[in-house]
């Protein structure tokens, strides 16, 4: 199993990375809030875990240890694969799905695209008693990646990484355009008060409001 990869990234794009490791450059799968971190050219270590499947092999990446490690305990669920596992993460981070789980929060594991009312029950009935609570800080908007995966500065292009992010999930240019334009004043309350638009934030914002829409 490759449990982590670490090096300089080569290239981002809406649903993954390629991170150089040993002149090998390595294809990776992320959560939009985890390629929110990622600069091309910075360096940057990811957990990892590889799916293999007859046809393919698929390694998917993840902020620490704890997400990676949560990843693949969803699998263990009924009708989880690892894209719809991805799917949960991008929405919620570690700490709110443990909570939905031991809450029995329907509602919110519905907020995932691919998860209706009775997956979401399915779910909980079958992890209820595999999750456990964690001491550190798993939230998608906490400490980012080491080297190069802090906060987006002021100047930084995030409307061109949330209309990316939410293209790679699936919703149309457009419907991107519509969230950007209703979380424009949050960007901007953001930056008056931080300095920086926490990308990952916004992004659970805009796929709350499109999953409405």
């Amino acid at each position: 199993m490759i449990a982590s990869v670490s090096g300089r990234v080569a290239a981002v794009s809406p649903d993954g990375a390629v991170v150089e490791v040993g002149g090998i450059g390595l294809a990776v799968q992320c959560t939009p809030g985890t390629i929110a971190r990622l600069q091309v050219g910075e360096s940057a270590r990811l957990s990892t875990s590889l799916i293999v499947r007859e046809d393919s092999l698929t390694l998917y990446g993840f902020a620490d240890d704890d997400e990676r490690q949560l990843f693949e305990l969803l699998q263990t669920a009924q009708g989880v694969g690892p894209r719809l596992a991805q799917a949960v993460l991008a929405i919620h981070p570690p700490r709110e799905v443990r909570r939905a789980v031991s809450m029995a929060d329907v509602k919110a594991l519905m907020q995932v695209p691919g998860i209706g009312k009775k997956g979401a029950e399915r779910l909980i009935l079958d992890l209820r008693d595999r999750l456990g609570t964690t001491s550190v800080d798993t939230s998608l908007d906490g400490p980012a990646l080491p080297s190069g995966a802090g906060p987006l500065t002021p100047t930084a292009p995030w409307r061109n990484q949330l209309t990316a992010a939410l293209v790679g999930l699936g919703w149309s240019g457009k419907e991107a355009e519509t969230a950007l334009a209703a979380l424009e004043p949050v960007a901007e309350e953001q930056l008056a008060g931080a300095g920086a638009v926490e990308m990952a934030v916004l992004l659970r914002q805009a796929i709350q409001l499109l999953g409405r829409a």
